[in-house]
């Protein structure tokens, strides 16, 4: 019964790490600047959370930042049509199916998060990562891979 116990115990840390893969924690602060540039998502996940905080102290409505993803070849054309929508629609174009998960804006000191199943990327394709708010869009991005 005890090498029974030990050889369950033995895995417990592989199980806890594969979770732990299975997330990442994104934040921006009052400059328009992720903390990372890339993310990969492994293909073993069946769910992927982004933990996203908003580091700094302006208000959302001053300088929110939110997290996006999309097909790469999407994202400016999205970032125009977020525009058209306005801040409270999160400079997100309402049930646009090009707009794959995304976090609500959020101001200084606050934070959000968004899961998806990573099924939902296609091998081959080109994701990234963004700021709807208007006009952060062309600084705030990222790349997403879909990894082994």
């Amino acid at each position: 019964m005890r090498n029974q116990l030990l050889f369950a115990l033995a895995f417990i840390p592989t199980i806890a790490a594969a979770a732990s893969n299975c997330e990442v924690n994104v934040s921006a602060g009052d400059s328009m600047a992720f903390n990372t540039r890339s993310i990969d998502i492994p293909k073993s996940c069946k769910e992927f959370t982004v933990n996203f905080a908003h580091t700094g102290t302006a208000s959302k409505a001053g300088m929110g930042h939110n997290w996006v993803l999309a097909r790469t070849a999407d994202v400016n054309d999205l970032a125009k049509a977020g525009v058209e929508a306005g801040i409270d629609k999160n400079f997100i174009p309402p049930n646009d199916p090009r707009v794959l998960a995304y976090t609500p804006l959020v101001g200084g000191g606050e934070k959000t998060s968004v899961t998806f199943k990573p099924s939902i990327l296609k091998d081959g394709e080109s994701y990234s990562f963004y700021c709807s708010f208007a006009f952060h869009s062309f600084m705030m991005r990222g790349t997403v891979k879909l990894v082994d």
